[in-house]
């Protein structure tokens, strides 16, 4: 074998797999077809539930030393309108300025830290399986060679390659759309009214939110001192290519298509154009060749996308170190394809929801809209969107979730957020699961004996706590939950019988777990 895990594409996703994978001693190479970097920004930012997670990991100041903008306030578009979870103490979403470009430089630096060897200029052109492994065709700066690993993982995108090899299909929609956004410096022309409006020399008012015309979308606002953001959308004359970096001159001409005013523009801050898909694969593995990312689904919505795909590395490298260690549990690795269906479905949900509110047109649509802004001024309907955007509504249907409510929920960041505030340390969750015990109950300490080379125990005190004790897997989801006071016998049952189903047989290569390994730097040529 030349590595253990093969990933394909350099992207986001790629790279954060690459780094979780190193965590768990996978042996790891990245293959990206580009030779280099690219420098169209088709994210602007990590938003939404991945940011706790890099949170629970202790990564997120990386990420934040990196961030080309503060954070800014919880205003999102959503369906053709602003949602303003700013009214909430708590905003369920948030986001961070990095462009993908810079996010893409970060993580790959990031992942040969680790030890992860990133080869671009390598475009994996065959794939052929068998029952020990996958042996791939690569085609780079030297020739045609060929790499063996145990297993492979697509992360190349829309127009997967190795999904194409492996004949998973990609049905869904394709929306005849194509959208422009636009960050520049404020041009001397342009200044903003308190009322987020814009008055323009020469052009008059500009109206702060979505405007539609019969040619189109158009939306224009600060988000930041000195910085005008546009947007468009209008029909896909099929003209532009969108790995082709766009210019200001090809914004201001959709301005002028859409909205009929010739808008001043400064200097460029970040361009994008985009065609919106809403697109999932049929399945998520075939054989030992598995997809993530937007090789596997596509949203129809911006802002969601990503969130999605980084949690897809981070659910699956944990799966594929225990398969790679010899000690992954029946049916561990299977899950994957399953939990990240449903909560692609759930991210599917709502961005199919926002078509049909930006589409629409008429008087109708326009007072669903007005209907709809109307409730998202009250509390409840406001936090459930923003979950709902940001990903953390999805609970996976664990065994145990009818016992416990966090049993299959992403574990509470305030809880992580408490121990650092207390005398404890904060909750870290990494490459191993987590035994929190909130509790003092020695009988489940003992209980987890058997496990301890797989397993990190922490004992700490909480105020209110929401269990006696939490088993949280290495994607932060709570795998087993023992309630306040259950009664020992029951909770030691339980707490063997999850600790069997997530880490294997207790006692299983004591010596030598997968997340200890060393990491190996001579076996991938």
């Amino acid at each position: 074998m030349d590595a253990d895990v093969i990933v394909v594409g350099a992207g986001p996703t790629g790279l954060l797999l690459a780094v979780e994978l190193r965590r768990a001693g996978v042996d790891v190479v990245v293959l990206e077809r580009h030779p280099r970097i690219r420098e169209v920004a088709k994210a602007g930012g990590l938003s939404g539930q991945v940011l706790d997670l890099l949170e629970l990991r202790g990564d997120l100041p990386r990420f934040e030393a990196a961030s080309t903008a503060p954070r800014p306030a919880p205003h999102f578009p959503w369906g053709g309108m602003h949602v303003d979870l700013s009214r909430l103490p708590d905003p369920p979403m948030a986001a961070l300025p990095l462009p993908q470009p810079l996010l893409e430089e970060v993580l790959e630096g990031f992942a040969r830290e680790l030890g992860a060897q990133v080869r671009r200029g390598h475009e994996v052109v065959d794939l052929r399986q068998d029952e020990a492994g996958v042996e791939v065709e690569v085609r780079g700066p030297e020739g045609t060679s060929r790499l063996r690993a145990s297993y492979v993982v697509g992360c190349d995108g829309a127009r997967s390659r190795v999904r194409e090899l492996v004949g998973i299909g990609f049905p869904g929609t394709t929306y005849p759309e194509v959208h422009r956004l636009a960050s520049t410096t404020m041009p001397a022309s342009v200044r903003l009214l308190e009322s987020g409006d814009l008055e323009v020399d020469g052009v008059g008012r500009i109206a702060f939110g979505f405007t539609r015309t019969e040619r189109g979308e158009f939306a224009a606002g600060s988000a930041q001192p000195g910085v005008l953001g546009v947007f468009t959308s209008e029909p896909d004359t099929g003209t532009h290519d969108d790995d082709e970096p766009m210019d200001v001159e090809e914004v201001r001409a959709s301005v002028r298509r859409v909205l009929g005013v010739d808008l001043p523009l400064g200097e460029p801050i970040r361009l994008t154009r985009f065609t919106f898909h809403a697109r999932q694969a049929e399945r998520y593995r075939e054989g030992r060749v598995l997809l993530a990312g937007d090789a596997a689904h596509l949203f129809p919505a911006p802002g969601a996308a990503l969130n999605v795909d980084l949690l897809d590395a981070v659910a699956l490298a944990w799966r594929l170190g225990a398969e790679v260690g010899g000690w992954a549990p029946p049916g561990l690795l299977e899950g994957y394809g399953e939990e990240r269906r449903l909560a692609a479905e759930r991210t599917m949900l709502h961005t199919q929801a926002q078509v049909a509110l930006r589409r629409g047109h008429d008087a109708a649509a326009q007072a669903l809209r007005g209907l709809l802004g109307e409730l998202l001024t009250d509390e409840q309907p406001l936090r459930r969107l923003g979950s709902l955007m940001a990903g953390t509504d999805v609970r996976y249907p664990l065994p145990g979730h009818e016992r416990h409510p966090l049993v299959g929920a992403f574990v509470p960041v305030a809880l992580d957020r408490d121990m650092a505030a207390g005398t404890d340390a904060a909750l870290r969750v990494g490459a191993r699961p987590v035994l929190l015990l909130l509790a003092d109950r020695p009988e489940l300490l003992d209980a987890a004996e058997g496990w301890r080379h797989r397993v990190e125990v922490r004992r700490t005190h909480v105020e209110d706590r929401p269990a006696d004790a939490l088993l949280v897997r290495p994607d932060a989801h709570v795998a087993w939950a023992a309630g306040i006071d259950e009664p020992a016998d029951a909770a030691v049952a339980e707490l063997r019988e999850a600790l069997a189903r997530w880490c294997g047989a207790p006692g299983q290569d004591p010596s030598m777990p997968a997340a200890a390994r060393p990491a190996p730097h001579s076996r991938a040529r």
